[in-house]
């Protein structure tokens, strides 16, 4: 199988993990107040589309999208203009992240903060907890099935939710039983960064109904997102769109405004 873009962030994360000397046994960290990100994607907090606007300075595969991106302004824009909850990317060597974005967010927001990462440890999900936010991402192809249940409980203990982002079927299976609640998938196909929606649909509906379904990749459109919407899904996390575009506040206000297709 051709290594992934995946395969060598991950083995770079878990390269820095091992370097890490603090053990995680010993930290403590505050808990947040504050809506939860669960409470935030729920179907029943509003009948239209939740949207999560990603702060996003770089793509591995397409270099530099947003270099001068102002955290503060932009996290404000996202919540103004409708997001449900927001996005931000963490890593430095690969997305270009500054060390202070997500608690600069985490402060400045009255809606939760994800910390998108790549999340291979027990001290990544206490720094998340440590930058003021609601929830974590884990990558199921990133992960062992042990590392998956290990993180979503040292997680939920910390009072944070946790989105698990899968490709396909098999991956579903996976993530299900780690107990996940909010199961994002990912359109783009991981070798050809093709981005495939039917595909995304097809596994969207393999999931329990009980789960909060996220489409994350590939984007672009209002149209875009009343496809998501109609294959099922609940929320869209959105990050190249929004950073490349002249007028983010309209396209934001517009995702958001697409009614869920229950």
């Amino acid at each position: 199988m051709a290594t992934t873009y995946l395969d060598d962030i991950g083995a770079a994360h878990r390269a820095r993990a091992a370097a890490d000397t603090r053990d995680w046994r010993d930290r403590s960290v505050m808990l947040r107040s504050g809506p939860t990100f669960l409470e935030a994607l729920a179907p029943s907090s509003s009948p239209f589309v939740k949207v999560i606007a990603e702060i996003k300075r770089k793509s591995p595969s397409k270099g530099w999208l947003a270099a001068d991106v102002d955290t503060l302004r932009l996290a404000t824009l996202y919540e103004e203009a409708g997001a449900s909850a927001v996005s931000v990317l963490t890593d430095q060597l690969h997305f270009g992240a500054r060390p202070d974005d997500l608690s600069v967010a985490s402060a400045a927001l009255s809606i939760p903060t994800l910390r998108k990462d790549f999340t291979v440890c027990e001290n990544d999900v206490l720094d998340a907890a440590e930058q003021g936010a609601a929830a974590i991402l884990l990558i199921v192809a990133l992960l062992t099935d042990d590392e998956l249940r290990r993180f979503h409980d040292l997680a939920t203990s910390l009072h944070l939710d946790v989105l698990v982002e899968i490709h396909d079927e098999t991956e579903a299976t996976r993530a299900v039983a780690c107990g996940a609640r909010i199961i994002g998938v990912n359109q783009r196909n991981l070798t050809t960064f093709a981005v495939d929606p039917t595909h995304a649909a097809s596994v969207a509906r393999s999931l329990p109904r009980d789960v909060i379904r996220v489409a994350e990749s590939g984007l672009r459109t209002t149209a875009d997102v009343v496809d998501a919407a109609a294959a099922g899904f609940h929320a869209v996390l959105v990050g190249e769109t929004f950073v490349t575009t002249d007028n983010p506040r309209d396209l934001v206000h517009s995702f958001a405004s697409v009614p869920l297709g229950l």
